[in-house]
């Protein structure tokens, strides 16, 4: 059995047992929730539902996305999207060369900026995976022409996981999901 009493209300407290499931809509909100029928829209949980992004026309596309695969490493994906806008405002909107010429007080700097995800070893991947997509972009005449280069599915993943720091099997499928790039079907 619960007792709650909501701010601002007079009278004795709504006692209610059972799990918030069993309760009524009207008492199942807490303190600051929103009535019922306004609640956000429930989040997708299958790649299906989500329509897959187009191509990048630019090397800092990649790069963005190649980071916000790496950080949500081990992190939830809503940490990583509150701070996504200031993580791109700190890595000068992912321009791989400015981002591949940050130095060690550079990433210093940022370990202290609240508004990035403060992860020395994943700042200091950001920057050395940018170095590699500018001489992959260089070697190929584009990433997108050296993506091409790399075969099916298995042997790309193999080449990015060996090439770019924080990148796993899951981490590879994504990237080439948000890159717009073909990929198999995702196992939940």
């Amino acid at each position: 059995m619960r007792v709650s009493r909501r701010p601002g209300m007079s009278g004795p407290p709504k006692v209610f047992a059972g799990t918030p499931d069993q309760r009524s809509d009207e008492t199942s909100r807490r303190p600051g929730e929103s009535e019922p029928g306004l609640r956000p829209p429930k989040i997708a949980t299958k790649m299906e539902e989500h329509k897959q992004p187009s191509p990048p026309q630019e090397l800092s596309g990649y790069l963005d996305a190649l980071a916000r695969v790496m950080f949500q490493t081990g992190i939830s994906w809503r940490v990583v999207e509150s701070k996504w806008p200031g993580t791109r405002d700190a890595f000068q909107g992912f321009k791989p060369d400015q981002v591949a010429s940050l130095s060690t007080a550079d990433v210093d700097r940022l370990m202290g900026d609240t508004r990035v995800i403060r992860n020395r070893k994943k700042l200091e991947a950001v920057v050395a995976n940018a170095r590699r997509m500018l001489e992959l972009e260089g070697e190929h005449g584009g990433f997108d022409r050296y993506l091409d280069s790399l075969g099916d599915f298995e042997s790309t993943k193999t080449e990015l996981r060996k090439r770019f720091a924080f990148l796993g099997d899951a981490g590879v499928w994504y990237f080439l999901w948000m890159v717009g790039r073909q990929v198999p079907a995702h196992e939940q």
